[in-house]
């Protein structure tokens, strides 16, 4: 019962956050409407009986609209993206588009002849969905996404020209600070 609240209360949810995608009118506003129709997603995938799945893609959701959004603070002409702009371009175009995929999954859910299921639903659908992806590979992509950390860390320290405390040289207990680069704290 409560799954089927769930379904219909997320499903919509998910529907309605990803139509104020196209209809907001900021880049800051879209990414977090995007957020909570993907975050609703992952709640109808986790309601349908694969928790693994609709976590990890919250997880992933989460984490790449925290970096747009970091981004768009840091790199954007306007003020966080905050501006108006369209988010439609090509209106016709992507409507006519849209429209015919649309149509097409329509009729791929209602003309295809769907396999029955073949034994039990097993009781562990986490480990047969990692099975499934992974299979012999977990160490592998255990040890990838460390070395990815690892490589992400590294490659910020280097960018990275002067360090926290590079205004105060070598006697940390100087006061004030002075400041090689200028304009800063010890100005």
């Amino acid at each position: 019962m409560m799954g089927t609240v769930l379904l219909w209360v997320l499903g919509p949810l998910a529907l309605v956050f990803g139509v104020l995608v196209f209809t907001l009118d900021s880049m800051a506003r879209v990414t977090f409407a995007l957020l909570a129709s993907l975050v609703c997603v992952g709640g109808v995938v986790t309601v349908l009986g694969l928790p693994y799945l609709g976590v990890v893609i919250v997880l992933m959701m989460v984490m790449e609209m925290v970096i747009m959004a970091v981004f768009m603070i840091a790199y954007m002409m306007n003020p966080a993206g905050l501006m108006p702009m369209s988010m439609l371009h090509n209106k016709r175009g992507a409507s006519a588009v849209s429209g015919v995929v649309f149509a097409a999954l329509v009729a791929g859910v209602f003309l295809v002849q769907w396999p029955d299921r073949a034994g039990t639903r097993p009781a562990d659908t986490t480990f047969q969905v990692g099975m499934s992806l992974m299979e012999e590979q977990m160490l592998t992509m255990v040890t990838l996404g460390f070395v990815l950390l690892a490589t992400m860390v590294g490659s910020t320290v280097l960018a990275t020209r002067r360090g926290r405390y590079d205004r105060f040289g070598d006697d940390l207990g100087q006061r004030p600070a002075n400041d090689p680069a200028g304009g800063g704290v010890g100005r």
